[in-house]
């Protein structure tokens, strides 16, 4: 995987940003020039199943709106030979390495990013997903306030127990993961992303998980274990039993996203201090100066590559994958002819064999909301 790929679906490739257990991130260009973040995952993370629950969960996900704090999910392809994703790209620091380089936030700010990030997972909820891998990592600290990351990713993140100690992937992961899904339970709720919100808070206020080990299993036998309370050390008096209700054991006895955010919202209350002013010190705070304001340029060789491509005369280089499935237009009301006796299957028929035949989603909007105008004849 060491090698950068030129093309990733309809993304030109300008640059590697990271690598994980789930695959590996690139800067890539749209064909207009926008900047997105491409996730290659990883081949051995899918079966069938689960590439079918990563395209549903897809869909779903370019549904979520009434948020500017989760990253966009744009585009993916559970089909290809190695699956991708593409979201926005949002410049800026993780909540991780702002905390190790620059030490724990004050009380009133880490009441801010807990407010502003309960918008972005009241979002998610609204449209019955979950984000299921909320940890420092996954929070950028851009120059508009905390984003969320790798919501796209929501449908991969339910590995059975024993496939937890994918290299690179489960220490980030299992500290912050809720006892019932670091057990292994097939079924999480809303309330295994306010345990991670949590130890995202706990993190940003005082610099460390809930519980943490040498080995990633001694960190799950803590998590797991009723008996063993999470370590809140350095957590001011305020900010305690809002954390201690979070990290809760039993997820029925967590709060809800809603309650989190009342509570964030009366701690700047009681502080006198405005969410608006708030945010404005977490930015001044987190990205101040240092930010990328005008993202990343592209390079000559990245130029070059969008120009020879030709994408933007490219018709079908600007279809989803999500759209039309490969081999399925929306024109096709026929099946092909059927290959000869001497005929190899091409890569394009089996994978179209594998997708169920629709319209392609903005086709399908666009009926809907014909139906529903021609029947108001008043709008």
């Amino acid at each position: 995987m060491g090698d950068i790929p030129a093309q990733i679906g309809r993304y030109t490739v300008a640059q590697k940003l990271g690598a994980g257990g789930m695959g590996e991130v690139f800067l890539a260009y749209s064909p207009a020039g926008s900047p997105v973040a491409v996730k290659v995952i990883r081949s051995d993370r899918l079966d069938a199943s689960t590439r079918a629950r990563f395209e549903r969960e897809a869909l779903i996900a370019r549904t979520v709106i009434g948020t500017n704090r989760v990253a966009r999910f744009l585009d993916a392809d559970p089909y290809a030979d190695r699956p991708w994703l593409a979201m926005e790209y949002v410049p800026g620091r993780t909540l991780l390495k702002h905390v190790d380089e620059c030490g724990a936030l004050p009380l009133s700010l880490v009441a801010s990013l807990g407010a502003l990030l309960c918008e972005g997972m009241e979002a998610v909820h609204a449209v019955g997903l979950l984000h299921r891998d909320l940890k420092p990592q996954n929070i950028i600290l851009g120059t508009d306030g905390p984003m969320i990351i790798d919501f796209g990713l929501a449908a991969l993140v339910d590995a059975p127990h024993d496939s937890l100690s994918h290299s690179g992937m489960i220490i980030g992961t299992v500290r912050c993961m809720p006892p019932e899904q670091a057990g292994g339970h097939p079924h999480v709720t809303p309330a295994a992303d306010v345990y991670a919100l949590g130890t995202v808070l706990l993190y940003a206020a005082a610099g460390h998980y809930p519980y943490d080990g040498v080995r990633w299993e001694a960190i799950v036998a803590n998590v797991v274990n009723p008996q063993t309370g999470p370590d809140l050390s350095g957590v001011s008096s305020g900010l305690k039993p809002l954390l201690t209700a979070m990290l809760a054991h039993e997820p029925q006895a967590r709060p809800t996203v809603a309650d989190v955010a009342a509570a964030c919202a009366a701690l700047l209350a009681g502080m006198g201090v405005t969410p608006a002013d708030a945010r404005l010190a977490l930015i001044a705070r987190s990205a101040g100066a240092t930010a990328d304001k005008a993202g990343p340029s592209l390079s000559p060789s990245v130029e070059a590559r969008l120009e020879a491509l030709n994408l933007l005369n490219d018709a079908t280089a600007l279809e989803s994958p999500l759209d039309v499935p490969p081999g399925l237009g929306d024109e096709a009301a026929e099946p092909d002819s059927p290959p000869k006796a001497d005929e190899e299957p091409t890569k394009d028929t089996v994978r179209a064999k594998q997708r169920p035949v629709r319209l392609a989603a903005s086709r399908r909007v666009a009926d809907e909301l014909r139906t529903a105008y021609a029947a108001r004849s008043a709008l």
